[in-house]
């Protein structure tokens, strides 16, 4: 099954159907900053935060990403603010270091599409991710989802740093 949105003016697909508030957040396996692997199970316990963006060279990730990261500040350590993207990662990297960025972890969809696969975020015509965010509590539950349908469009960040404030309590 197929869903379709926008990446500007162009109309794409998008693998698989949505996930939805209460679902168990699937697990998956993807790469870190040092080309290690991550599995999310790393995460397991922790409040997360996951910013799902299509490229970091883009304004609308860039605002993205920095609007997560500045709040990222008030969490406390039980939150983990993790953006996905399928992105190399020599391309995060030098995002992190030219913004100065060390609260937010980086991670690459671009070998296994794991994340992609699980959450259902893969725009097959790019392969690459569409524009999402999802809070996970601490027991693994989706507590907070949204996929935009415009991926030029920005989420409702808003209303995912309440979810994570009122979870970090």
């Amino acid at each position: 099954m197929s869903r379709l949105a926008k990446f500007g003016t162009v109309d794409i697909s998008i693998d698989g159907e949505e996930l939805k508030v209460g679902d168990m957040a699937p697990d998956f396996k993807a790469i870190n900053n040092d080309l290690s692997d991550y599995e999310s199970s790393e995460d397991h316990g922790k409040i997360r935060l996951i910013s799902v963006i299509p490229s970091i060279d883009t304004s609308v990730c860039e605002i993205q990403t920095t609007i997560f990261t500045k709040a990222a500040e008030e969490f406390s350590d039980q939150v983990s603010l993790i953006t996905i993207s399928n992105d190399l990662p020599f391309a995060q990297i030098r995002f992190s270091e030219d913004k100065n960025i060390s609260n937010n972890k980086f991670l690459s969809d671009y070998i296994y599409h794991d994340f992609a696969k699980n959450y259902n975020t893969l725009i097959k015509e790019l392969q690459l991710l569409n524009r999402s965010v999802f809070v996970v509590d601490k027991d693994g539950k989706l507590v907070h989802v949204e996929y935009l349908k415009q991926n030029t469009d920005l989420p409702d960040y808003d209303r995912a740093i309440e979810v994570v404030k009122e979870l970090d309590k």
